[in-house]
């Protein structure tokens, strides 16, 4: 008999959230009705960002380099914003890097979504933990110009985060989380164990992406590791690499006697997250399944369930030849092993790109919004199943329509993965209550 979650433990659980991705979407339906059907909300380089893209396009006529698609994930609404709404002058908008201005709308948003007035806050203590990393926005600091003296704050890491609670007013501890592409899950585990600790009575946690430069293209192509048809095939046969993306999103986090108490809808109880490192080994920045599957048999004995109850696993799922046989190997070994039954595997990186530092976090959003909608969302490009694996001698399938997703006793259980470059990987368990009348 599987083993599901008890219902007496006050979980931490996600009751708001909000999200923006590529192809111009801002809300929670717009995102669902792209992954229910099937879009690909990928797109060519923006021409407004004064990136060389003449010499991008010409990078594989250097011996040793891949070629560069005209292609990624972008956010379109990247540079639009109103400071004024948030109290910020406009030469300081400008100054800031978009990915602040970003993850501050985005974050007022997710609070709105849970029924929270966002402009009610100042003085509680609430955390703030969001994911980003580097961009290289705008001027260097160290050269006279006209935006001097909000270069620090305009730029620093800490900022993301810490311009949400600056703007909301919030005292709890306020933290921008860098593991590359393991940060918005790194976060959302920091934040949950923030409020265990009595840190913060509750918490924002999310991730935030928008390129302030190509840098990203350079080092794949550099590495021969870019998607060379401008299509990201999440653990697929014809899959040549990954394709870079941007994105945004934020949860609401808080214990669910909370959440009952002022009547917030509980999206999915968080039962469980870990992080860990690859540890030495291969080079840095290569996987290792070894880690992988450690990390994943952690999570699930902190959460205390039947592995056989997890009906969806949002996987990392970059594309690249290298890491996506890695990852498969972990999770055929962990969810995989019941061949009567397994989960289904999915990325939303095939719909919207490798948006880094947000990766996760869109993930997280995606498998919400399955759980909210009783339906797994197809994940693109999946008809020809990697050979890095026997899928005959699995329970995991790629999911590759949009299906009914059934409950058990009253919940629907995921698991959402996440990996950074620089070794440290991300791993959560969700149950997500069955909700009627959804309205997301």
């Amino acid at each position: 008999m599987a083993r599901s979650v008890s219902g007496d433990e006050d979980h931490i659980v996600i009751a708001g959230m909000a999200v923006e991705a590529p192809g111009g979407v801002d809300n929670l339906d717009d995102f669902w009705s792209a992954l229910a059907e099937s879009r690909e909300l990928i797109g060519p380089f923006p021409r407004d960002r004064e990136w060389p893209l003449r010499e991008m396009f010409a990078l594989d006529r250097n011996e040793g380099w891949g070629s560069v698609p005209d292609a990624g994930g972008f956010l379109s609404t990247a540079t639009e914003f109103d400071p004024q709404f948030f109290g910020i002058t406009p030469r300081e908008a400008v100054a800031m890097d978009p990915q602040q201005r970003v993850a501050l709308r985005v974050a007022w948003r997710a609070l709105e979504h849970a029924g929270i007035n966002p402009g009610a806050l100042a003085g509680d203590e609430v955390g703030c933990f969001m994911g980003a990393s580097f961009s290289e926005y705008g001027p260097r600091a160290g050269e006279v110009n006209e935006y001097n003296g909000y270069r620090a704050v305009g730029t620093a890491l800490g900022a993301v985060a810490g311009r949400i609670s600056h703007g909301l007013g919030l005292v709890g501890p306020s933290i921008t989380v860098d593991t590359a592409c393991a940060s918005s899950l790194t976060a959302v585990h920091q934040a949950a164990a923030a409020i265990r600790n009595g840190e913060c009575d509750w918490a924002l946690a999310g991730g935030v992406c928008v390129m302030g430069s190509p840098g990203a293209f350079y080092e794949f192509a550099k590495n021969n590791a870019l998607a060379a048809d401008g299509h990201l095939r999440a653990y697929s046969a014809s899959a040549t690499g990954t394709l870079w993306g941007e994105g945004a999103g934020v949860v609401v986090l808080e214990r669910e006697s909370r959440a009952r108490e002022l009547g917030h809808r509980v999206y999915a109880r968080v039962l469980a997250t870990r992080v860990n490192h690859n540890g030495k080994g291969a080079p840095i920045a290569v996987p290792s399944a070894q880690a992988q599957e450690a990390l994943v048999r952690k999570t699930i004995d902190a959460a205390g369930i039947d592995p056989s109850l997890v009906g969806l696993v949002e996987g990392h799922g970059t594309g690249t030849p290298v890491g996506d046989p890695l990852e498969l190997t972990a999770l055929c070994k962990t969810y995989g092993t019941d061949t009567e039954r397994g989960p289904r595997l999915g990325s939303v990186k095939t719909n919207v790109g490798h948006a880094q530092a947000a990766a996760g976090m869109l993930g997280l959003i995606k498998v919400l919004l399955c759980g909210a909608n009783g339906h797994i969302a197809p994940t693109l490009h999946a008809g020809d199943p990697a050979p890095a694996v026997d899928w005959s001698a699995t329970g995991l399938r790629l999911a590759t329509k949009l299906e009914p997703w059934q409950a058990h006793e009253g919940f629907r259980y995921a698991a959402v993965s996440s990996f950074g470059v620089a070794g440290t990987n991300a791993h959560a368990i969700l149950a997500m209550p069955v909700l009627e009348d959804i309205d997301a």
